[in-house]
């Protein structure tokens, strides 16, 4: 029994007149940067890490509990504990796997980490608060939601107060 086998040729389609184009021939003017460049560029551009939001949604918290605290007596402050924990917890665990070193492997690894993870910062989230009537007898929903919505405003508050680029002239 013979058998036949059959070889197919692949060959490259030349492109187009509409797809040729003139900046492929012209000179490159591109000059990488030098190490002391780079060093400048860096100094001036600091990387900003996102632990401060962390840190400033918890002093915000802090001080609104603080003043619920005072102004309304302690149900409302736990209520308004509550709303806060909802936000600082899982903004917390979500920063902390962002910075693992699994997170930054590869970038398919990140792409991967960063949505896994904002599911399960919106699963904690939700769990704690749907928990938080367990927690705080007489729970006030309000407070609690107001404790959540400041807090969640520091997000704005970092954009606001981050630091200015500066621009680096190389020479």
């Amino acid at each position: 029994m013979a058998c036949k086998v059959s070889v197919m040729l692949m060959a490259t389609i030349a492109p187009a007149e509409w797809q040729d184009s003139d900046l492929d021939d012209g000179v490159d003017d591109f000059v990488p940067l030098t190490p002391e460049q780079i060093a400048a560029v860096k100094a001036a551009n600091p990387v900003s890490t996102p632990w401060w939001v962390i840190a400033g949604q918890a002093l915000v918290g802090s001080v609104i509990v603080g003043l619920a605290w005072l102004l309304f007596g302690g149900v409302i402050a736990k209520s308004v504990l509550c709303g806060v924990l909802a936000v600082v917890v899982p903004a917390a665990l979500f920063v902390r796997s962002l910075t693992s070193k699994f997170s930054k492997s590869s970038p398919g690894s990140a792409v991967i980490s960063f949505f896994v993870w904002e599911l399960v910062k919106i699963f904690v989230t939700l769990g704690m608060l749907f928990a938080a009537h367990r927690w705080v007898a007489d729970l006030s929903w309000l407070a609690m939601l107001a404790g959540l919505a400041i807090t969640l405003k520091v997000y704005w508050l970092a954009l606001a107060f981050r630091r200015k680029r500066q621009l680096v002239r190389l020479s």
